[in-house]
């Protein structure tokens, strides 16, 4: 098939791109820069240049990609900075989910494309009810905390418009499996504390698992919603001291509920100690997908492995000051 990715130089679709041709699809990526440009060319893909947001730039770079396929895999949370308000970290990512998601089912209509698949997200979307692990069948949340309700209401509003117009929703974990990772210099700076009992669930993917899933997708014929995470969701007291020690950083801290609302808000404690996490059987029942990797526990070790080697040779502090650490830390 033509495929055309919108948000193709992000961190999945750079993962999604080789997949692709190795499946043997032909791939047009839409990037916001020349340097990304560049990029998706050597990956393999032809590249345009695309504002998801102007919709006659979309219809436009549509109608003369003649796709067989759209992939919406568009988001704008490069070098973004979480705290409090999860809407205000999201605002333009939640325009693409909303604006960007009409902008191209309106697109693909018009060029007589029926095969969709767009990114969700499964992040604390379930209701915060009953068993800590959640099927697409399972209610959603209706009742978003403080903060959040823009950035739910958008990926609901994604998932909704998808299915409807015949498409399939991912509702992704949380990546992992990218040296920029978003967590991992929080974690490495002891800025991620494990709140309160540690109880929130969540549910990781690797960007190669996800992206494998999303070739899977493209290639099913039905519309539909799928969880696309790893085979253990887990309570943030199990998979964040894992992911430090991976890391080659320190064990996480441990702070009251009380504290953590004050510097991350409800969402950050609804999701440190309500939050649920997903079940991937729908996906791997009915895709036939299979992961690499089917644990963040043998998975946070492969991707990181580097990263830690190289925390771990780092000079140590008293070392270099002449004093012994134990000196230092009475």
């Amino acid at each position: 098939m033509r495929v055309f990715v919108a948000g193709a130089s992000g961190a999945i679709g750079t993962r999604l791109i080789p997949q692709l041709i190795e499946r043997g699809h032909e791939v047009i990526g839409s990037s916001r820069s020349p340097e990304k440009a560049e990029r998706l060319r050597a990956l393999g893909a032809k590249p345009t240049a695309l504002d998801l947001l102007d919709a006659r730039a979309v219809r436009k770079a549509v109608l003369e990609a003649a796709p067989d396929a759209i992939v919406h895999q568009a988001t704008a949370l490069a070098n973004a900075r979480f705290g409090r308000n999860f809407d205000r970290t999201f605002a333009q990512t939640n325009r693409l989910r909303t604006e960007g998601t009409d902008n191209l089912l309106a697109a693909a209509r018009e060029a007589g494309v029926s095969r969709l698949v767009a990114q969700s997200n499964t992040t604390y979307r379930y209701a915060r009810e009953g068993g800590m692990v959640k099927s697409e069948d399972d209610p959603l949340d209706t009742k978003p905390v403080a903060g959040a309700v823009e950035s739910r209401a958008a990926m609901n509003y994604l998932d909704d418009a998808v299915v409807a117009a015949c498409g399939i929703a991912l509702r992704y974990g949380i990546f992992y499996g990218a040296a920029n990772d978003g967590l991992v210099e929080p974690v490495r700076k002891r800025q991620f504390p494990i709140v309160g009992n540690g109880g929130g669930f969540m549910s990781w993917i690797h960007l190669d698992d996800a992206a494998a899933a999303t070739v899977l997708a493209l290639e099913h014929d039905r519309p539909a919603i799928y969880n696309i995470v790893d085979d253990e969701p887990a309570p943030a007291r199990e998979w964040l001291p894992l992911l430090a020690d991976a890391l080659g950083a320190k064990p996480p801290r441990h702070v009251p509920v009380w504290l953590a609302r004050l510097f991350a808000g409800e969402p950050g404690v609804v999701m440190g100690t309500e939050a649920r996490g997903a079940s991937n059987a729908k996906a791997k029942r009915e895709l036939g997908w299979q992961l690499r990797y089917p644990s963040w526990r043998d998975g946070f070790r492969a991707a990181y492995a580097s990263t830690a080697l190289a925390e771990r040779r780092k000079p140590d502090p008293a070392a270099r000051a002449g004093q012994s650490p134990s000196r230092l830390s009475a």
